[in-house]
């Protein structure tokens, strides 16, 4: 009787070593300043907003120039968003191209050679299985006739 193996321990990994400390420590660093750096934009931008809207509410502001000015930028805006919805269009008829012209080939070729795969297990079936088979069984057959004749031992 075998003894049974004693449970192994899952393998600690290795501590690291000080190279990829200071990559961990470099990485953990560069993510910090990059989240200061955002907190800090968020922040600047609400205090100019903030400016913005005390300066508009003083009396004899020319918000009539302002709103003008905000007027043209909201106009030139919808044309940049209609540059982009053009070439949202061309690239979603790009795809829809590729879809048809080489997507489908593809997909119509893997079809054929399943067919031909599906065919050639069929005939593999019939023409080289079955006959084993049937050869194995009349071999079983003859020797379990051999046996009981006693011609042949178990």
């Amino acid at each position: 009787m075998a003894t049974p193996l004693p449970p192994q321990q899952p393998a600690t990994p290795p501590p690291p070593t000080p190279e990829e400390l200071a990559a961990i420590r470099e990485a953990e660093r560069k993510q910090k300043t990059i989240t200061t750096a955002i907190v800090a934009g968020v922040l600047a931008f609400l205090v100019l907003l903030a400016v913005a809207i005390y300066a508009l509410m003083l009396p004899g502001t020319p918000t009539d120039r302002i709103r003008d000015v905000f007027i043209i930028v909201v106009a030139l805006e919808s044309l940049v968003i209609g540059v982009a919805l053009i070439v949202l269009v061309v690239q979603l008829a790009s795809l829809i191209n590729l879809l048809q012209n080489e997507v489908r080939p593809i997909l119509q070729a893997t079809t054929e050679t399943v067919n031909t795969l599906r065919g050639t297990a069929e005939f593999l079936g019939e023409n080289v299985v079955e006959p084993v088979i049937k050869l194995n069984g009349y071999l079983a057959g003859l020797a379990r006739m051999l046996e009981l004749m006693g011609i042949k031992k178990k």
